[in-house]
């Protein structure tokens, strides 16, 4: 298979560590994460939005074991770890990609020790462990609000109604 262009953005987690002296000299480093499964106009701005806050935007991904434990169901996510990964590195916006297969992103995040930490809307930041290790080392913590109307959860339904008033 031919590597694409976007190839280079993405970052085994175990690579990271080896990179992060490089990656950190690009400027200050935004973080955020999500299981990102059905692309929608909601994600990109979120993730345009995110970029903008610094030089370097890392998008982490739940894996699809982690992405299980959100409770979003058993058949979620529909695409696999590896196409999110590679539809979420070929966004302009998006500098890396990585991803991470416990619940939160804790661990990545004490590693890639970023300058600002991004969240959606529906999160309370003062109440995450990552916002609270985020700003012991002098980080900042923010959310995003949300574009109204747009989620994976709300487009799988409107797909399953259409396909049953066809049927």
């Amino acid at each position: 298979m031919t590597k694409t262009n976007f190839y280079k953005k993405i970052l085994d987690p175990s690579d990271l560590t080896i990179q992060l002296t490089q990656i950190k000299s690009l400027g200050s480093i935004v973080f955020t994460n999500g299981v990102f499964d059905v692309i929608h106009r909601g994600h990109v701005t979120y993730l345009d939005l995110a970029s903008q806050l610094g030089k370097v935007l890392i998008v982490a991904l739940n894996t699809d074991s982690s992405a299980r434990l959100l409770g979003k169901g058993e058949d979620r996510p529909l695409n696999t770890l590896t196409d999110r990964i590679q539809v979420i590195a070929a966004l302009e916006s998006v500098s890396y990609v990585t991803w991470f297969d416990e619940h939160t992103p804790l661990e990545i995040i004490k590693l890639v020790r970023p300058d600002i930490l991004v969240k959606g809307g529906d999160y309370d930041m003062g109440i995450l462990p990552e916002t609270h290790f985020v700003k012991s080392y002098g980080g900042n913590a923010q959310s995003i609000n949300f574009v109204d109307g747009y989620s994976t959860t709300g487009l799988i339904e409107k797909i399953l109604k259409n396909k049953l008033t066809q049927l």
